[in-house]
């Protein structure tokens, strides 16, 4: 459903004769008033956004579930499970991200990824994940091919959803018998991070084994010897070479580690339209990196629109939001490396960070929560957004663990102002303590279908993240507007209102309410209409003196002026 404002557009016509001698009044017409719609506009930082591991959601072809003879016994839920691209597709399709109300959708890297295993003593383990790369300008086929992305890219665009490609630039993959390292030129295999000051988190292998792409070099290198060979054997090395030497010259670069990486990353905007990257461990790579990564991807996102007027959406601007690990909103715009060093992502490339502080604020009341967050888009964070989350892949103590508070949760997440990531299942309460598992794996669990088909609980469950979720989507304001407290006692109900340009938006929310007879003041904006949408319900509901009085099961009322 889409919410729109009215506006009038008055045009005064003067009728003056031309003739000096005619001096007879002539009469003003009447005021033309003509109506115009205008639509609810997609904004990023109130956008709803949904993260799922590719191949943990949803598997639409099994013909593609083993690739480079990747069979080996593997760890629980360390190996490829079947999740594709074509299974994303199927279920835009099927409209579920539309009924949870997603209009960003976020998926794990789909680039090739290193063909072995490693760990195989205590159990191998695969790159299913994604952020092994072994190969960034070819998919790997256990996700699926590009004709498939390129589907998946333009059904969501047909359904209102923009695509967050996630990428990677501070490793390659793992080295393994099949996964030659790239070379001393290109990366470091030592020291390790320490993660206790700036040089000891930028310029270190993350882990050991996961080889550190050189970003801060300025030296040239020429292709991994591997890589040449590879393109040579799948008859496409002149081709990727010749865009290289273009891409090179164009922009007076020097053929160094970085500026390859991030040509292959942006071809991918370039070529299919991706709106936006959720960028993988940005606080391990120097921040001019990501200076020259969000202009080469917002000149791809203008090429692109040049090429495809037919398919641009809107006017927005290419989106960058990063992962700069336990980020904090507390700490204000800048990250602190613990050793004086701070450095302000905000103004090195990024519009948006992940905020590793939600799920501990989330831990309070409900007008705590709202109140902060409102406050810090207003103030330290006016201008930028942060993404806020409650569960994610990498984080071991996500705000509800044993899924006991599934509606809570949502409630909150979904009311909160800034972008709401939804993490996959979190709507469904999908395990998350899986036996057998060892660290980020229990969190990685596929995506539980059935429960949502055969399971009571699960159906309510999803029903709720669904209303909440359109109401955002439906209303910017949630997300992005401004939050005012209409009253705490006896019930808690507020508003929040948006103004862009001529776009308005406003909506009244109760929490907390009585089961059964509700009844409690609206705000002005609302006091004066003849009735309001109470869209948690679906009833329409008087306005009477300022005051809506009606009956329902929930003890939630999400209000909107009736249309």
């Amino acid at each position: 459903m889409k919410n729109y404002t009215l506006y009038s557009l008055f045009i005064l016509l003067f009728l003056v004769s031309a003739c000096k001698e005619d001096t007879s009044e002539k009469s003003v017409p009447d005021i033309a008033v003509e109506e115009v719609e205008i639509p609810t506009p997609f904004l990023w930082e109130a956008s709803n956004m949904y993260f799922l591991l590719t191949d943990r959601f949803h598997n639409g072809d099994p013909s593609n579930d083993i690739n480079f003879d990747r069979s080996k016994k593997t760890a629980v839920l360390r190996g490829f499970e079947g999740g594709d691209l074509k299974g994303i597709k199927d279920k835009i399709e099927e409209g579920y991200f539309k009924e949870l109300g997603i209009n960003a959708l976020w998926f794990t890297p789909v680039v090739e990824q290193i063909h072995g295993a490693v760990d195989e003593g205590t159990g191998a383990t695969y790159g299913y994940h994604g952020y092994w790369a072994k190969d960034w300008t070819q998919l790997d086929p256990n996700f699926g091919t590009m004709e498939e992305l390129k589907a998946l890219v333009d059904i969501a665009h047909n359904n209102g959803i923009r695509i967050v490609m996630d990428v990677v630039l501070n490793h390659t993959g793992p080295v393994t018998n099949q996964d030659p390292f790239w070379g001393e030129d290109w990366a470091r295999e030592d020291p390790n991070c320490k993660f206790s000051t700036y040089e000891n988190t930028t310029a270190c292998s993350l882990v050991e084994n996961l080889p550190d792409i050189l970003t801060e070099s300025t030296k040239e290198v020429e292709l991994p010897k591997y890589l040449v060979e590879k393109w040579k054997a799948e008859g496409r090395y002149e081709q990727e070479i010749k865009e290289l030497n273009t891409f090179f010259t164009e922009n007076e670069y020097k053929k160094t580690p970085r500026n390859y990486i991030i040509k292959w990353l942006t071809d991918y905007v370039r070529e299919l339209g991706i709106d936006a990257y959720r960028v993988d461990t940005a606080k391990h790579v120097d921040e001019a990196s990501w200076v020259v990564l969000r202009e080469q991807a917002e000149k791809a996102f203008a090429a692109y629109k040049t090429a495809h007027p037919d398919k641009v959406l809107d006017d927005n601007k290419f989106f960058m939001l990063g992962e700069v690990y336990n980020y904090s909103v507390d700490g204000g715009r800048a990250f602190d490396f613990g050793d004086g060093t701070k450095v302000d992502y905000f103004a090195n490339g990024f519009d948006n960070l992940i905020n590793f502080q939600f799920k501990y604020d989330a831990q309070g009341d409900y007008e705590t929560l709202f109140a902060k967050y409102d406050s810090i888009n207003n103030t330290s964070h006016k201008d930028v957004s942060v993404t806020n989350y409650a569960t994610s892949h990498d984080d071991g103590q996500p705000f509800d663990i044993t899924r006991k508070k599934a509606k809570e949760t949502g409630t909150k997440l979904l009311l909160t102002p800034g972008i709401s990531q939804v993490y996959y299942g979190d709507e469904s309460a999908r395990n998350l303590v899986i036996e057998g598992t060892q660290g980020d794996a229990t969190l990685r669990s596929f995506m539980n279908w059935d429960d949502q088909k055969n399971s009571t609980e699960t159906k309510k469950v999803l029903e709720h993240w669904r209303k909440l979720g359109q109401f955002r989507a439906n209303h910017p304001a949630v997300g992005a507007g401004k939050h005012t407290v209409i009253s705490n006692n006896p019930y808690y109900i507020f508003s929040r209102h948006l103004t862009k340009g001529k776009y308005t938006d406003h909506v009244v929310v109760g929490l907390n309410l009585p089961f059964g007879k509700k009844e409690f003041f609206v705000d002005d904006a609302f006091a004066k209409a003849d009735y309001l949408i109470e869209t948690y319900s679906k009833q329409k509901v008087r306005v009477i003196d300022g005051k809506v009085s009606f009956s329902s099961p929930f003890d939630i009322a999400l209000l909107e002026m009736g249309k």
